[in-house]
Protein backbone atom coordinates (compact mmCIF):
# COMPACT_ATOMS: atom_id res chain seq x y z
CA UNK A 1 0.00 0.00 0.00
CA UNK A 2 1.64 3.49 -0.96
CA UNK A 3 -1.44 5.67 -0.69
CA UNK A 4 -5.27 4.95 -0.18
CA UNK A 5 -8.36 6.08 1.23
CA UNK A 6 -10.08 4.22 3.96
CA UNK A 7 -13.87 4.77 4.99
CA UNK A 8 -13.56 8.19 3.25
CA UNK A 9 -10.51 8.64 5.18
CA UNK A 10 -7.47 9.77 3.01
CA UNK A 11 -4.38 8.21 4.57
CA UNK A 12 -0.70 8.26 2.98
CA UNK A 13 3.42 7.75 3.75
CA UNK A 14 5.43 10.34 4.36
CA UNK A 15 8.86 10.22 2.33
CA UNK A 16 11.12 10.31 5.27
CA UNK A 17 14.19 8.14 5.05
CA UNK A 18 16.01 8.31 8.10
CA UNK A 19 20.19 7.97 7.79
CA UNK A 20 21.17 5.17 9.90
CA UNK A 21 24.85 3.26 10.18
CA UNK A 22 23.80 0.46 8.28
CA UNK A 23 25.48 -1.68 5.67
CA UNK A 24 21.90 -2.64 4.34
CA UNK A 25 22.48 -6.73 5.27
CA UNK A 26 23.78 -7.25 8.72
CA UNK A 27 21.48 -6.42 11.94
CA UNK A 28 21.64 -2.24 11.88
CA UNK A 29 21.04 -2.10 15.28
CA UNK A 30 21.35 -3.93 18.61
CA UNK A 31 18.63 -6.29 19.44
CA UNK A 32 17.61 -6.32 23.03
CA UNK A 33 14.97 -7.00 25.18
CA UNK A 34 12.62 -4.10 26.25
CA UNK A 35 12.56 -3.39 29.56
CA UNK A 36 8.95 -1.58 29.26
CA UNK A 37 7.43 -5.05 27.56
CA UNK A 38 4.60 -5.11 30.19
CA UNK A 39 1.84 -3.77 29.19
CA UNK A 40 0.51 -0.64 31.71
CA UNK A 41 -3.03 -1.20 33.31
CA UNK A 42 -5.83 0.69 31.76
CA UNK A 43 -9.52 1.36 31.64
CA UNK A 44 -9.67 -1.22 28.46
CA UNK A 45 -7.77 -3.97 28.34
CA UNK A 46 -6.84 -5.88 31.54
CA UNK A 47 -3.26 -6.69 32.85
CA UNK A 48 -2.27 -10.26 31.63
CA UNK A 49 0.00 -13.06 32.67
CA UNK A 50 3.36 -12.55 30.58
CA UNK A 51 4.59 -15.64 28.23
CA UNK A 52 8.07 -17.07 28.29
CA UNK A 53 9.61 -14.76 25.68
CA UNK A 54 11.92 -16.90 23.22
CA UNK A 55 15.11 -14.95 21.30
CA UNK A 56 14.51 -14.38 17.88
CA UNK A 57 17.67 -14.10 16.93
CA UNK A 58 19.81 -16.37 18.53
CA UNK A 59 17.09 -19.00 18.33
CA UNK A 60 15.02 -18.50 15.22
CA UNK A 61 14.34 -22.68 14.83
CA UNK A 62 12.37 -22.74 18.43
CA UNK A 63 9.83 -19.98 16.80
CA UNK A 64 8.90 -22.89 14.97
CA UNK A 65 9.51 -25.80 16.66
CA UNK A 66 6.87 -28.17 17.14
CA UNK A 67 7.11 -27.50 20.78
CA UNK A 68 5.53 -23.61 19.84
CA UNK A 69 3.34 -25.18 17.40
CA UNK A 70 1.44 -27.01 20.04
CA UNK A 71 1.53 -24.04 21.99
CA UNK A 72 0.17 -21.77 19.78
CA UNK A 73 -2.00 -23.94 17.62
CA UNK A 74 -2.72 -27.07 19.65
CA UNK A 75 -1.64 -29.37 16.24
CA UNK A 76 1.53 -29.83 14.91
CA UNK A 77 -0.40 -29.95 11.58
CA UNK A 78 0.92 -27.98 9.52
CA UNK A 79 -1.76 -26.73 6.32
CA UNK A 80 0.57 -24.19 4.42
CA UNK A 81 3.91 -24.90 2.28
CA UNK A 82 3.20 -28.62 1.40
CA UNK A 83 2.75 -27.79 -2.60
CA UNK A 84 6.13 -28.09 -4.21
CA UNK A 85 7.56 -24.66 -5.70
CA UNK A 86 9.64 -23.95 -8.48
CA UNK A 87 10.61 -20.02 -8.30
CA UNK A 88 11.31 -19.57 -11.81
CA UNK A 89 8.27 -21.15 -12.94
CA UNK A 90 5.64 -18.90 -11.15
CA UNK A 91 2.40 -17.41 -12.80
CA UNK A 92 1.34 -14.69 -9.57
CA UNK A 93 -2.46 -13.46 -9.16
CA UNK A 94 -3.95 -10.78 -7.35
CA UNK A 95 -6.98 -12.23 -5.91
CA UNK A 96 -8.55 -9.07 -5.28
CA UNK A 97 -9.08 -5.42 -5.79
CA UNK A 98 -9.64 -1.97 -3.61
CA UNK A 99 -13.42 -2.77 -3.70
CA UNK A 100 -13.40 -6.12 -3.00
CA UNK A 101 -14.24 -5.85 0.65
CA UNK A 102 -17.58 -4.65 0.11
CA UNK A 103 -19.11 -7.77 -1.31
CA UNK A 104 -20.58 -9.83 1.44
CA UNK A 105 -17.72 -12.42 1.33
CA UNK A 106 -15.13 -11.86 -0.78
CA UNK A 107 -13.78 -15.58 -0.04
CA UNK A 108 -16.32 -16.96 -1.67
CA UNK A 109 -16.18 -15.04 -4.16
CA UNK A 110 -12.46 -16.39 -5.00
CA UNK A 111 -13.28 -19.82 -4.27
CA UNK A 112 -15.96 -19.59 -7.27
CA UNK A 113 -12.69 -18.75 -9.47
CA UNK A 114 -10.44 -21.73 -8.68
CA UNK A 115 -11.77 -23.47 -11.68
CA UNK A 116 -11.19 -20.89 -13.84
CA UNK A 117 -7.36 -19.97 -12.10
CA UNK A 118 -5.98 -23.89 -12.26
CA UNK A 119 -7.07 -23.75 -16.04
CA UNK A 120 -5.26 -20.73 -16.48
CA UNK A 121 -2.46 -21.89 -15.23
CA UNK A 122 -1.86 -19.78 -12.08
CA UNK A 123 0.87 -21.56 -9.61
CA UNK A 124 0.26 -18.48 -6.91
CA UNK A 125 -2.90 -16.59 -5.76
CA UNK A 126 -2.48 -13.48 -3.50
CA UNK A 127 -4.77 -13.05 -1.03
CA UNK A 128 -6.04 -9.27 0.15
CA UNK A 129 -4.63 -8.83 4.20
CA UNK A 130 -6.78 -11.69 6.34
CA UNK A 131 -6.87 -9.88 9.80
CA UNK A 132 -8.54 -7.08 11.71
CA UNK A 133 -8.37 -3.50 10.39
CA UNK A 134 -9.38 0.25 11.35
CA UNK A 135 -9.54 0.63 7.22
CA UNK A 136 -11.61 -2.37 5.56
CA UNK A 137 -9.47 -2.74 3.05
CA UNK A 138 -7.11 -4.22 5.50
CA UNK A 139 -4.13 -2.22 5.34
CA UNK A 140 -4.35 -0.46 8.63
CA UNK A 141 -4.33 -3.52 10.49
CA UNK A 142 -5.16 -3.56 14.54
CA UNK A 143 -5.87 -6.98 15.93
CA UNK A 144 -3.40 -9.23 13.80
CA UNK A 145 -4.94 -12.72 15.27
CA UNK A 146 -8.48 -11.70 14.92
CA UNK A 147 -9.40 -13.03 10.79
CA UNK A 148 -13.46 -12.91 12.05
CA UNK A 149 -13.48 -9.39 12.17
CA UNK A 150 -12.02 -9.06 8.19
CA UNK A 151 -14.60 -7.26 5.55
CA UNK A 152 -13.32 -10.50 3.37
CA UNK A 153 -14.72 -12.95 5.34
CA UNK A 154 -14.48 -15.15 8.37
CA UNK A 155 -11.55 -17.21 9.56
CA UNK A 156 -13.39 -20.30 8.78
CA UNK A 157 -13.94 -18.55 5.24
CA UNK A 158 -10.46 -17.85 4.53
CA UNK A 159 -9.39 -21.84 5.50
CA UNK A 160 -12.15 -23.16 3.57
CA UNK A 161 -10.98 -21.38 0.32
CA UNK A 162 -7.36 -22.04 0.70
CA UNK A 163 -8.07 -25.76 1.04
CA UNK A 164 -9.99 -25.38 -2.58
CA UNK A 165 -6.71 -23.82 -4.16
CA UNK A 166 -4.74 -26.24 -2.31
CA UNK A 167 -6.74 -28.98 -3.94
CA UNK A 168 -5.77 -27.90 -7.12
CA UNK A 169 -1.74 -27.26 -6.57
CA UNK A 170 -2.49 -23.67 -6.42
CA UNK A 171 -0.29 -21.80 -2.92
CA UNK A 172 -1.83 -19.00 -0.86
CA UNK A 173 -0.23 -15.91 -0.34
CA UNK A 174 -0.76 -13.76 2.07
CA UNK A 175 -0.36 -9.81 2.30
CA UNK A 176 1.27 -9.40 5.31
CA UNK A 177 1.03 -5.59 6.89
CA UNK A 178 3.63 -5.01 9.66
CA UNK A 179 5.28 -1.88 8.88
CA UNK A 180 2.62 0.06 11.09
CA UNK A 181 -0.14 -0.99 13.07
CA UNK A 182 -3.67 0.89 14.63
CA UNK A 183 -4.17 0.65 18.69
CA UNK A 184 -6.62 -0.37 20.23
CA UNK A 185 -7.08 1.63 22.88
CA UNK A 186 -5.59 5.19 24.44
CA UNK A 187 -2.99 5.04 26.58
CA UNK A 188 -2.72 7.17 29.77
CA UNK A 189 -1.58 10.30 27.49
CA UNK A 190 -4.77 10.06 25.37
CA UNK A 191 -2.71 8.37 22.54
CA UNK A 192 -4.20 5.33 20.68
CA UNK A 193 -0.86 2.95 21.24
CA UNK A 194 -2.31 0.13 22.94
CA UNK A 195 -2.16 -2.82 21.29
CA UNK A 196 -4.45 -5.86 21.19
CA UNK A 197 -3.58 -9.28 19.27
CA UNK A 198 -6.97 -10.10 19.09
CA UNK A 199 -6.33 -13.29 21.74
CA UNK A 200 -7.75 -14.14 25.19
CA UNK A 201 -4.05 -14.64 25.76
CA UNK A 202 -1.02 -11.46 25.39
CA UNK A 203 0.07 -12.45 22.66
CA UNK A 204 0.88 -9.59 20.06
CA UNK A 205 -0.50 -7.37 23.25
CA UNK A 206 1.92 -4.17 23.13
CA UNK A 207 2.02 -0.58 23.90
CA UNK A 208 4.04 2.50 23.11
CA UNK A 209 7.54 0.71 23.70
CA UNK A 210 6.98 -1.08 20.16
CA UNK A 211 6.70 2.13 18.54
CA UNK A 212 9.66 3.88 16.62
CA UNK A 213 11.51 6.75 18.74
CA UNK A 214 11.03 9.44 16.66
CA UNK A 215 7.31 8.79 15.96
CA UNK A 216 5.22 11.23 17.31
CA UNK A 217 3.13 10.92 18.94
CA UNK A 218 2.68 7.54 19.35
CA UNK A 219 6.36 6.42 20.46
CA UNK A 220 7.05 6.95 24.26
CA UNK A 221 10.66 7.00 23.06
CA UNK A 222 11.92 4.07 24.22
CA UNK A 223 11.60 2.26 21.00
CA UNK A 224 15.03 2.29 18.21
CA UNK A 225 14.34 5.00 15.55
CA UNK A 226 12.59 4.06 12.09
CA UNK A 227 14.76 1.66 10.15
CA UNK A 228 12.89 2.67 6.87
CA UNK A 229 10.68 5.79 5.80
CA UNK A 230 7.78 6.84 7.87
CA UNK A 231 4.42 5.96 7.32
CA UNK A 232 2.66 9.16 8.73
CA UNK A 233 -0.62 7.59 9.22
CA UNK A 234 -0.55 4.99 12.08
CA UNK A 235 2.18 4.19 14.34
CA UNK A 236 5.88 2.35 12.62
CA UNK A 237 6.59 -0.67 14.36
CA UNK A 238 9.79 -0.85 16.07
CA UNK A 239 11.17 -3.73 14.24
CA UNK A 240 14.70 -4.32 16.11
CA UNK A 241 12.70 -5.19 19.55
CA UNK A 242 13.08 -8.70 19.73
CA UNK A 243 9.52 -9.46 21.47
CA UNK A 244 8.41 -7.76 18.59
CA UNK A 245 10.09 -9.72 16.25
CA UNK A 246 9.16 -13.31 17.91
CA UNK A 247 5.42 -12.16 18.15
CA UNK A 248 5.06 -11.27 14.66
CA UNK A 249 6.68 -14.56 13.53
CA UNK A 250 4.95 -16.95 15.70
CA UNK A 251 1.45 -15.26 14.36
CA UNK A 252 2.72 -16.05 10.52
CA UNK A 253 3.66 -18.93 11.67
CA UNK A 254 -0.11 -19.25 12.65
CA UNK A 255 -1.26 -18.07 9.10
CA UNK A 256 1.26 -20.55 7.97
CA UNK A 257 0.55 -23.76 9.91
CA UNK A 258 -2.91 -23.41 10.79
CA UNK A 259 -4.74 -21.14 8.32
CA UNK A 260 -2.86 -22.68 5.55
CA UNK A 261 -0.41 -19.61 3.71
CA UNK A 262 1.76 -20.44 1.78
CA UNK A 263 4.26 -17.63 1.38
CA UNK A 264 4.03 -13.62 2.16
CA UNK A 265 3.48 -10.68 0.47
CA UNK A 266 5.19 -7.66 2.37
CA UNK A 267 3.40 -4.73 2.36
CA UNK A 268 5.23 -1.21 2.29
CA UNK A 269 8.61 -2.90 2.66
CA UNK A 270 10.32 0.74 2.32
CA UNK A 271 9.58 1.33 5.54
CA UNK A 272 11.66 -1.24 7.57
CA UNK A 273 14.57 -2.61 6.68
CA UNK A 274 14.57 -5.67 4.30
CA UNK A 275 16.80 -7.35 6.46
CA UNK A 276 13.85 -7.84 9.11
CA UNK A 277 11.83 -9.20 5.84
CA UNK A 278 14.85 -11.94 5.61
CA UNK A 279 14.48 -12.51 9.47
CA UNK A 280 10.84 -13.17 9.37
CA UNK A 281 10.97 -15.46 5.99
CA UNK A 282 13.64 -17.35 7.86
CA UNK A 283 11.39 -17.38 11.19
CA UNK A 284 8.52 -18.75 9.72
CA UNK A 285 9.01 -20.85 6.26
CA UNK A 286 11.08 -23.75 6.19
CA UNK A 287 11.21 -24.78 2.68
CA UNK A 288 14.23 -22.10 1.31
CA UNK A 289 12.34 -22.52 -2.03
CA UNK A 290 9.48 -20.89 -0.80
CA UNK A 291 8.06 -17.69 -3.18
CA UNK A 292 8.10 -14.23 -1.01
CA UNK A 293 7.73 -10.96 -2.72
CA UNK A 294 8.21 -7.23 -1.06
CA UNK A 295 6.44 -3.56 -2.17
CA UNK A 296 9.07 -1.37 -2.77
CA UNK A 297 7.40 1.57 -4.25
CA UNK A 298 9.25 4.62 -4.98
CA UNK A 299 9.33 7.49 -8.47
CA UNK A 300 10.98 6.73 -11.36
CA UNK A 301 13.32 9.48 -11.94
CA UNK A 302 11.55 12.16 -14.46
CA UNK A 303 13.29 15.20 -16.35
CA UNK A 304 12.24 19.07 -16.07
CA UNK A 305 10.05 18.33 -18.98
CA UNK A 306 7.89 15.75 -16.18
CA UNK A 307 8.83 12.87 -18.59
CA UNK A 308 10.61 9.69 -17.11
CA UNK A 309 14.32 9.70 -17.81
CA UNK A 310 15.57 7.07 -20.59
CA UNK A 311 18.09 5.94 -17.85
CA UNK A 312 16.38 4.19 -15.12
CA UNK A 313 19.90 2.29 -13.25
CA UNK A 314 19.45 4.15 -10.15
CA UNK A 315 15.77 2.69 -9.76
CA UNK A 316 15.63 -0.61 -10.66
CA UNK A 317 19.60 -0.85 -8.38
CA UNK A 318 17.50 0.00 -5.37
CA UNK A 319 15.15 -2.93 -5.85
CA UNK A 320 18.00 -5.11 -6.37
CA UNK A 321 19.92 -3.66 -3.51
CA UNK A 322 16.75 -3.98 -1.37
CA UNK A 323 16.37 -8.20 -2.18
CA UNK A 324 20.07 -8.45 -1.37
CA UNK A 325 19.29 -6.71 2.41
CA UNK A 326 16.53 -9.64 2.35
CA UNK A 327 19.34 -12.13 2.52
CA UNK A 328 17.93 -12.56 -1.00
CA UNK A 329 15.17 -14.33 0.62
CA UNK A 330 12.49 -12.44 -1.20
CA UNK A 331 11.62 -11.08 -4.33
CA UNK A 332 10.15 -7.18 -5.64
CA UNK A 333 7.53 -5.96 -7.80
CA UNK A 334 9.57 -4.38 -10.55
CA UNK A 335 7.90 -1.21 -10.44
CA UNK A 336 10.87 0.29 -12.79
CA UNK A 337 9.50 -2.19 -15.78
CA UNK A 338 5.82 -0.70 -14.84
CA UNK A 339 6.76 2.68 -15.24
CA UNK A 340 8.75 2.33 -18.62
CA UNK A 341 6.94 -0.06 -20.16
CA UNK A 342 2.86 1.68 -19.36
CA UNK A 343 5.13 5.62 -21.17
CA UNK A 344 6.75 3.03 -23.83
CA UNK A 345 3.69 1.92 -24.95
CA UNK A 346 2.21 4.87 -25.76
CA UNK A 347 4.75 5.38 -29.01
CA UNK A 348 7.55 5.44 -27.07
CA UNK A 349 9.05 1.58 -27.64
CA UNK A 350 12.11 2.50 -28.04
CA UNK A 351 12.20 2.63 -24.12
CA UNK A 352 12.17 -1.28 -23.73
CA UNK A 353 16.14 -1.27 -24.55
CA UNK A 354 19.03 -0.33 -22.69
CA UNK A 355 22.26 1.00 -23.02
CA UNK A 356 23.27 -2.89 -22.73
CA UNK A 357 20.66 -4.19 -25.71
CA UNK A 358 18.28 -5.60 -22.59
CA UNK A 359 14.78 -5.02 -20.97
CA UNK A 360 15.23 -1.86 -18.73
CA UNK A 361 13.21 -2.64 -15.83
CA UNK A 362 14.83 -4.97 -12.93
CA UNK A 363 14.18 -8.11 -15.18
CA UNK A 364 17.13 -6.72 -16.99
CA UNK A 365 19.28 -6.87 -14.12
CA UNK A 366 18.21 -9.98 -12.03
CA UNK A 367 14.62 -11.63 -13.42
CA UNK A 368 14.66 -13.99 -10.77
CA UNK A 369 14.13 -11.41 -8.50
CA UNK A 370 11.63 -9.24 -10.59
CA UNK A 371 8.12 -9.81 -10.13
CA UNK A 372 6.32 -7.91 -13.31
CA UNK A 373 2.79 -6.82 -13.23
CA UNK A 374 0.60 -4.22 -15.44
CA UNK A 375 -1.74 -2.83 -12.19
CA UNK A 376 -2.65 -3.68 -8.52
CA UNK A 377 -5.38 -2.35 -6.10
CA UNK A 378 -3.57 0.87 -5.54
CA UNK A 379 -1.80 1.71 -9.15
CA UNK A 380 -5.13 0.77 -10.96
CA UNK A 381 -8.59 -0.39 -9.65
CA UNK A 382 -10.11 2.50 -8.59
CA UNK A 383 -7.76 4.40 -6.74
CA UNK A 384 -5.63 4.43 -10.12
CA UNK A 385 -2.68 5.97 -8.35
CA UNK A 386 -0.30 5.21 -11.21
CA UNK A 387 -2.49 3.18 -13.91
CA UNK A 388 -1.37 1.55 -17.01
CA UNK A 389 -3.01 3.07 -20.52
CA UNK A 390 -6.48 1.07 -20.14
CA UNK A 391 -6.83 0.56 -24.17
CA UNK A 392 -3.02 -0.39 -24.20
CA UNK A 393 -2.95 -3.34 -20.82
CA UNK A 394 -2.79 -6.45 -23.56
CA UNK A 395 0.22 -5.01 -24.76
CA UNK A 396 1.77 -4.90 -21.15
CA UNK A 397 0.61 -8.67 -20.86
CA UNK A 398 2.13 -9.77 -24.07
CA UNK A 399 5.62 -8.62 -22.60
CA UNK A 400 5.40 -9.54 -19.20
CA UNK A 401 4.20 -13.38 -19.82
CA UNK A 402 6.78 -13.27 -22.70
CA UNK A 403 9.86 -12.24 -20.81
CA UNK A 404 12.06 -13.09 -18.17
CA UNK A 405 10.88 -12.50 -15.04
CA UNK A 406 8.09 -13.42 -12.60
CA UNK A 407 4.40 -12.58 -14.24
CA UNK A 408 1.85 -11.44 -11.90
CA UNK A 409 -2.23 -10.68 -13.51
CA UNK A 410 -4.48 -8.44 -11.69
CA UNK A 411 -7.94 -10.05 -10.75
CA UNK A 412 -9.93 -6.86 -12.91
CA UNK A 413 -8.64 -7.47 -16.07
CA UNK A 414 -8.72 -10.98 -16.15
CA UNK A 415 -12.27 -11.33 -14.59
CA UNK A 416 -13.87 -7.73 -15.17
CA UNK A 417 -12.18 -6.46 -17.90
CA UNK A 418 -12.72 -9.46 -20.38
CA UNK A 419 -9.29 -10.09 -20.63
CA UNK A 420 -9.55 -13.85 -19.58
CA UNK A 421 -8.91 -15.74 -22.56
CA UNK A 422 -6.39 -13.50 -24.10
CA UNK A 423 -4.10 -13.32 -20.96
CA UNK A 424 -4.91 -17.50 -20.71
CA UNK A 425 -3.44 -17.48 -24.51
CA UNK A 426 -0.21 -16.03 -23.35
CA UNK A 427 -0.05 -17.92 -20.09
CA UNK A 428 0.04 -21.52 -22.01
CA UNK A 429 2.37 -19.73 -24.51
CA UNK A 430 4.79 -19.13 -21.95
CA UNK A 431 3.88 -22.72 -20.41
CA UNK A 432 4.47 -24.88 -23.74
CA UNK A 433 7.89 -22.97 -24.20
CA UNK A 434 9.40 -23.15 -21.03
CA UNK A 435 9.62 -19.82 -20.85
CA UNK A 436 10.62 -19.04 -17.16
CA UNK A 437 12.15 -16.18 -14.77
CA UNK A 438 15.62 -16.54 -15.79
CA UNK A 439 14.83 -17.05 -19.72
CA UNK A 440 16.91 -14.91 -21.98
CA UNK A 441 15.95 -12.37 -24.33
CA UNK A 442 17.58 -10.84 -27.39
CA UNK A 443 15.75 -7.43 -28.22
CA UNK A 444 15.77 -7.38 -31.97
CA UNK A 445 14.39 -3.60 -32.68
CA UNK A 446 13.11 -1.24 -30.10
CA UNK A 447 11.61 2.08 -32.07
CA UNK A 448 8.90 4.65 -31.56
CA UNK A 449 6.22 1.95 -33.10
CA UNK A 450 7.86 -1.21 -33.44
CA UNK A 451 9.40 -3.63 -30.73
CA UNK A 452 10.68 -6.88 -31.38
CA UNK A 453 12.68 -9.55 -29.52
CA UNK A 454 13.50 -12.75 -29.22
CA UNK A 455 12.97 -15.32 -26.04
CA UNK A 456 15.23 -18.36 -25.02
CA UNK A 457 17.30 -18.41 -28.56
CA UNK A 458 13.80 -18.68 -30.85
CA UNK A 459 11.57 -20.31 -28.63
CA UNK A 460 9.24 -17.28 -29.39
CA UNK A 461 9.51 -14.29 -31.14
CA UNK A 462 7.63 -11.02 -29.99
CA UNK A 463 6.28 -8.27 -31.55
CA UNK A 464 4.51 -5.01 -29.78
CA UNK A 465 4.01 -1.83 -31.54
CA UNK A 466 1.60 -0.54 -34.62
CA UNK A 467 3.66 -1.10 -37.40
CA UNK A 468 2.66 -3.30 -39.28
CA UNK A 469 5.66 -3.84 -42.18
CA UNK A 470 8.38 -5.25 -40.48
CA UNK A 471 10.96 -6.50 -43.44
CA UNK A 472 13.14 -8.66 -42.81
CA UNK A 473 12.16 -9.00 -39.42
CA UNK A 474 9.74 -11.38 -39.69
CA UNK A 475 10.52 -14.91 -38.80
CA UNK A 476 10.35 -17.69 -41.40
CA UNK A 477 6.86 -19.10 -42.39
CA UNK A 478 9.15 -22.11 -42.47
CA UNK A 479 10.15 -22.25 -39.01
CA UNK A 480 7.65 -19.85 -36.98
CA UNK A 481 3.90 -19.72 -36.87
CA UNK A 482 1.35 -17.35 -35.34
CA UNK A 483 0.07 -18.26 -31.97
CA UNK A 484 -0.69 -15.16 -30.55
CA UNK A 485 -2.36 -11.92 -32.18
CA UNK A 486 -4.06 -8.68 -31.56
CA UNK A 487 -4.33 -5.25 -31.47
CA UNK A 488 -0.47 -3.77 -32.26
CA UNK A 489 0.82 -7.31 -30.77
CA UNK A 490 2.05 -10.72 -32.86
CA UNK A 491 3.60 -13.32 -31.28
CA UNK A 492 5.44 -16.46 -33.04
CA UNK A 493 6.42 -19.82 -32.04
CA UNK A 494 9.23 -22.26 -33.41
CA UNK A 495 7.61 -25.12 -35.23
CA UNK A 496 9.90 -27.32 -33.88
CA UNK A 497 8.98 -26.55 -30.37
CA UNK A 498 5.58 -27.01 -30.61
CA UNK A 499 6.35 -30.71 -31.98
CA UNK A 500 8.55 -31.25 -28.71
CA UNK A 501 5.86 -30.61 -26.73
CA UNK A 502 3.26 -32.45 -28.07
CA UNK A 503 5.28 -35.41 -28.43
CA UNK A 504 6.29 -34.64 -24.36
CA UNK A 505 1.91 -34.38 -24.01
CA UNK A 506 1.91 -37.62 -25.66
CA UNK A 507 4.41 -39.27 -23.44
CA UNK A 508 2.89 -38.27 -20.55
CA UNK A 509 -0.29 -39.41 -21.28
CA UNK A 510 0.68 -43.01 -22.64
CA UNK A 511 2.90 -42.49 -18.80
CA UNK A 512 -0.52 -42.11 -17.27
CA UNK A 513 -2.89 -44.56 -19.46
CA UNK A 514 -0.50 -47.48 -18.30
CA UNK A 515 -0.16 -46.24 -14.49
CA UNK A 516 -3.66 -46.50 -14.42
Amino acid sequence: MELGAAGGVLYSCCAMQLALPWDGVSAPLAFRPNPQRTPKAHNVMKMKRRRPVINAISSPVGVNSTQTQEQDIGSTICRGGNIPTDPLGIIMFQGFNWESWKNPCWYDVLKSKVKDLAEAGVTDIWFPPPSHSVAPQGYMPGRLYDLDASKYGNEEKVKEVIEAYHAKGIRCMADIVINHRCGDAQDERGVWCIFEGGTPDERLDWGPWAIVKHDHPYSDGSGQPDTGENFGAAPDIDHTNEVVQTELANWMTWLHSHIGFDSWRFDFAKGYAGYYVGLYISMTLTDPQQFCVGELWSSLSYGPDGRPHHNQDPHRQQLVDWVHATGDRCAAFDFTTKGILQEAVNGELWRLRDSNNKPPGMIGYWPEKAVTFIDNHDTGSTQSHWPFPPHKVMLGYVYILTHPGIPCIFYDHFFEWGLGEKIKELVAIRRRNNIRGNSSCTILVAEGDVYMVSIDDDKLIVKIGPRFDIGGLAPSSQDFHIVAVGHEYCVWEKKSQVREYECELACDTDLAAACA
